[in-house]
């Protein structure tokens, strides 16, 4: 199975022709889409490439951690053989982690589509100076937001980039999508959550050709006519979890939330 370059399909250019594959279109040519289950090893990168190619199948994900944060991973290496035994025993469960379609489209047209777990990002080549955006969520009233980029997430995203943008964390099972304004040119520009049943659709109201990222891997760029259109994605991600999902347990674990920060004087001598 190839990996890296899996969701990448193409891209997107000022008199470039029309680069377009559908997502089902991912799946590696001569995989078994009748298996029982995947095992995925590697990082977390390895897992959202695997899910983007595995999508369209709906075939389980057992991931294990080889990389080096893991958030995405259920077991390590080591614990490999004894999680295997128990999959096989069919001693787990499944969780389902929600999904986006991101498509550029100009004229009506889709030029490049696709798939993400954690986000997808707007943002100037090189990521400096002022972009504008016009933005739409369903059928609210348009709003203009200046900022250095602007980032759509998943809940499975928003301990991912929308973390470290200042979003809030989202636990898995919550049906909404968050947008963040990046380095956002107003007090009043901050993370809005809303509804996964809600497109979002993006104008960049500039000049110049922007870059579109997708999940840190696929990207394409975006001219000034394109527009961008996210929505909740028909296709799940389903992650084999060997005892019940605890999300809190893995936020302690890998980014130390929750933990307790106690002060502890010092043994002194009085003088």
């Amino acid at each position: 199975m190839t990996t890296g370059i899996g969701g990448i399909l193409g891209y997107s250019r000022p008199g470039h022709p029309v680069c377009y594959s559908d997502p089902r279109d991912l799946v590696p040519e001569g995989f078994d889409q009748q298996v029982e289950f995947a095992i995925i090893l590697g990082g977390d990168g390895t897992v959202l490439s695997a899910c983007r190619q595995l999508a369209p199948c709906g075939i389980p994900l057992f991931t294990v951690n080889t990389g080096h944060m893991g958030f995405l991973t259920e077991a390590y290496v080591n614990q490999l053989e004894t999680a295997l035994d128990l999959i096989l025993q069919g001693q787990y469960s499944i969780e389902e982690r929600a999904m986006m379609s991101v498509q550029v489209i100009n004229r009506g047209q889709v030029l490049w589509e696709a798939l993400s777990l954690n986000e997808m990002l707007l943002h100037k080549e090189p990521l400096t100076g002022m972009c504008h955006f016009e933005i739409e969520v369903g059928k609210h009233a348009v709003v203009d937001i200046a900022a250095d980029g602007l980032l759509v997430s998943t809940p499975t995203g928003s301990t991912a980039y929308a973390l470290a943008a200042g979003g809030p964390v989202i636990a898995p099972g919550v049906s909404v999508l968050q947008l963040i304004p990046i380095c956002p040119h107003s007090l009043a520009s901050r993370a809005l959550v809303f509804s996964d049943s809600e497109p979002v659709g993006i104008v960049p109201a500039n000049h110049q050709q922007l870059v579109l990222a997708v999940d840190g891997n696929a990207g394409c760029y975006i001219a000034p006519r394109d527009q961008v259109r996210v929505q909740k994605s028909p296709y799940t991600a389903p992650f084999i979890r060997l005892g019940s999902p605890e999300f809190f347990k893995i936020l302690r674990e890998k980014l130390g939330w929750g933990l307790p920060h106690i002060a502890k004087p010092t043994s002194v001598e009085l003088p």
